[in-house]
């Protein structure tokens, strides 16, 4: 079977969050399972890194013609090559897509990302085309939505894509791409599709909703989550789309890379470990205290590591309310991230004011967010939502124990430890009260004190297996699924 990843991120070429890592590590799973996959990606300035210089770009289409309302788009497409089977072309249109952001200038968004995208979801269909239609487009959050919604209108009597199907995965619900109406027109859409049964919401031209409603089959990234967004907490309003097709919607826990991801391997790190040898951990845990200067920090005294977005939905609302109780625990904290400059502001002055007990970074650093998950003891998310979360899965890999708001992936990936039976690798809290999360982080410091208990729920957390296979496997069946309903 042939899928085409249709996606504005992909590792290691262009990357904010974790999009990118899935749509980088699920298309070679794939491959391994014996599909074809080829991956579009609008090419950014962050993708020129990656190619060599333009003159010897080798172009796999010179020039496909994406028109507009009153003018047309033209858009190379260059062949990147393969990467580990996976067949990669990058769509160049300059204007569009050369810049040095993904989306827009920090805590912004570019006005014109509707004719961004737009273009992107139709060069996609056109290059496909050319270089090969396959059963399934695969396409990723609202900025691929499109293009199960030009597929069933403007393209629904194409013969040569008639019996192509679409899985579109939602990533984050909290994220839609919602536009004026005249993006109906602009776009040239027949304005049928501008409905409360189609792409409009409140009166926006809303690119996610339009892919919810027309692709053939929904999926998210964890099963928590899958059914959050179907209730009004966690629906970002799009909850009534999401239940009346309940049918076709999936929850799929996304992977990890094992191969990037590994106390064993891991090439960052200061020593490597595994469970059955876990004394490079202590040299992991003294070079992050160094990095950090926090200099005092007794052996008994268990380190929490943070790497994240800082923003609300990360839930640093409510470490900002404990911040001033937690520093009455015997306690250190390392902190890395960057994102509203509120909560920038709180990490920078709550490391200033604490004795040395907390070290911030304000950056994205990955070398550095690998020593954080080594050299922790326990790892903190207390997220408001949590579509699935990488860095709970990352954490139980390197042993340090997760703690995390049981919701979405979160919930579906950490167990609640118990001590007398042995078993569990994490602690949850439920609700979003500051006191539930402070009490989760005293059930992990009094745990830590009991070396041999916190051995066996290390050990618990890097036994778990979450790598790509069993997804890829669960993604190959809804495939086939999509290819035998358009058959």
């Amino acid at each position: 079977m042939h899928i085409v990843f249709a996606s504005s991120e992909c590792v290691p070429f262009a990357k904010t969050g974790g999009l990118a890592d899935v749509v980088g590590a699920l298309p070679p799973e794939l491959v391994k399972l014996g599909h074809k996959v080829t991956v579009y990606l609008p090419l950014y300035n962050a993708v020129r890194r990656h190619l060599p210089p333009q003159a010897e770009w080798k172009w796999a289409v010179r020039s496909i013609t994406v028109p507009f309302e009153h003018y047309n788009r033209f858009v190379g497409v260059v062949d990147g090559g393969k990467r580990a089977g996976v067949q990669y072309y990058f769509l160049d249109c300059p204007d569009l897509f050369g810049r040095d952001e993904l989306y827009g200038p920090k805590g912004s968004e570019f006005p014109n990302n509707w004719e961004r995208f737009g273009t992107y979801c139709r060069a996609v269909l056109e290059a496909s085309k050319q270089l090969g239609v396959p059963e399934v487009f695969h396409c990723h959050d609202w900025q691929a939505a499109l293009i199960p919604v030009y597929l069933r209108t403007i393209y629904a009597g194409d013969p040569a894509l008639g019996k192509s199907g679409s899985v579109l995965t939602i990533h984050n619900a909290g994220y839609q791409g919602w536009f004026p109406p005249t993006t109906t027109q602009r776009l040239l859409f027949p304005w049928d599709v501008f409905t409360k049964d189609g792409v409009e919401q409140f009166d926006t031209f809303n690119f996610l909703k339009g892919g919810m409603v027309f692709s053939d089959i929904l999926t998210t990234v964890s099963r928590k989550y899958a059914l959050e967004i179907q209730t009004a907490e966690f629906g970002e309003k799009l909850e009534g789309v999401l239940s009346s097709r309940s049918a076709d919607l999936r929850g799929i826990l996304n992977g990890v890379d094992y191969g990037h991801w590994n106390p064993a391997t891991d090439k960052h790190l200061a020593a490597k470990y595994s469970p059955e040898n876990l004394e490079g951990k202590h040299a992991c845990r003294a070079d992050l205290l160094k990095i950090f200067g926090l200099v005092n920090v007794a052996d008994t005294t268990p380190v929490i590591g943070i790497v994240a977005r800082f923003a609300a939905q990360k839930g640093f609302d409510l470490v900002e309310r404990i911040a001033h109780d937690l520093m009455q625990r015997d306690v250190a904290v390392v902190a890395l991230g960057t994102g509203d400059p509120h909560f920038e502001n709180f990490f920078r002055f709550w490391a200033l004011g604490s004795n040395g007990r907390v070290g911030a970074q304000i950056r994205y650093d990955d070398t550095l967010a690998h020593k954080i998950e080594a050299g922790a003891d326990i790892f903190l998310m207390p997220s408001r939502y949590e579509p699935c979360g990488l860095n709970q899965i990352y954490s139980l890999k390197y042993g340090t124990v997760p703690v995390v708001r049981a919701t979405g992936g979160l919930d579906d990936t950490v167990e609640e430890f118990r001590p007398a039976q042995g078993t569990g690798t994490g602690f949850k809290f439920e609700g979003y009260e500051p006191w539930g999360l402070l009490n989760a982080i005293d059930r992990a410091v009094m745990t830590f004190q009991y070396k041999e208990a916190w051995k066996r729920l290390m050990r618990n957390g890097m036994a778990q297996d979450y790598g790509w296979r069993q997804p890829a496997k669960e993604y190959v069946a809804l495939y086939e699924e999509v290819a035998k309903r358009r058959s």
